[in-house]
């Protein structure tokens, strides 16, 4: 079984390699992930993860049980995951697969095919899919 620091390194290293993705020290310890200057999410050593998504979006995740509201900013679209297992560590990849996908179809960086095809990868909800995709769908 891995420790909570190796699954992170993973994590880590996922992430980093998605086009675009920069990856850099968090203000309050961790590692923050950014699109440009958005911020996909972070997370801190002890496996908290934090990433920060519309109300509507965060809603639906609480609803599904994908996620936690922000441990501290609880009206916000924020929400927090806590990667205590290899499940979580993937279930965390996810959560922030998704907000790098909604960050990057919004600014026009993604076509709705392969926008559609990584929502079909990732099993998202028909209420996450009209969430993310509304923005590839208005232009």
């Amino acid at each position: 079984m891995k420790t909570i620091a190796e699954m992170l390194t993973d994590l880590h290293d996922q992430i980093a390699a998605w086009d675009g993705i920069e990856s850099v020290p968090h203000r309050f310890g961790g590692t923050e992930f950014k699109f440009g200057k958005v911020e996909i999410g972070h997370f801190h050593r002890g496996g908290m993860v934090d990433i920060p998504f519309t109300r509507a979006l965060r809603d639906v995740l609480i609803a599904e049980g994908s996620a936690e509201p922000h441990h501290l900013l609880h009206e916000s679209g924020w929400i927090t995951y806590y990667v205590r297992s290899e499940d979580d560590a993937r279930s965390a990849q996810r959560l922030f697969r998704l907000s790098y996908l909604h960050k990057v179809a919004r600014r026009g960086r993604l076509t709705p095919d392969a926008l559609r095809a990584d929502l079909d990868g990732l099993h998202a909800s028909d209420a996450l899919r009209a969430l993310i995709d509304k923005p590839v769908n208005a232009s």
